[in-house]
């Protein structure tokens, strides 16, 4: 018999670090308990960032996976509007682009719902992502 899952954001399962260097944002995604890693590996890849950030028009979006620390980097480039001195939005070192990774959609098995942060119950409304 299938598992059933639930689909959450993913920062009930991780937390993310942003960093930049020119104009080039560095992302980390750690996962909060390491038995929820796998799900991070295998759903949060570089095709899902190019569509994520896709308005920011990444040239190259690379992943490196670092397991014994339960995290993954990216590294997203051209993404900054030229780095922070050309840049005129207001957030020229990228920091709040972890909050846009954390807003993607992961699907947890059942099983794992305890190890999740800041969720509780699953949706009643099966189509509302939670």
């Amino acid at each position: 018999m299938d598992q059933k899952t639930v689909t959450v954001a993913l920062i009930h399962a991780a937390h993310g670090r942003t960093g930049d260097k020119g104009n080039r944002s560095n992302i980390s995604v750690i996962a909060w308990h390491p038995d929820l890693y796998p799900l991070l590996v295998s759903q949060i890849t570089e095709e899902i960032l190019v569509r994520q950030f896709s308005h920011r028009r990444p040239s190259h979006v690379a992943r490196y996976l670092l397991p014994h620390l339960h995290a993954m980097n990216f590294v997203l480039d051209n993404v900054l509007d030229g780095g922070v001195n050309d840049a005129l939005n207001l957030d020229s070192h990228g920091k709040a682009l972890s909050f846009l990774l954390l807003d993607l959609p992961l699907t947890v098995p059942d099983s794992l719902l305890p190890l999740l942060r800041g969720f509780d119950q699953p949706n009643p409304n099966p189509g509302d992502r939670l």
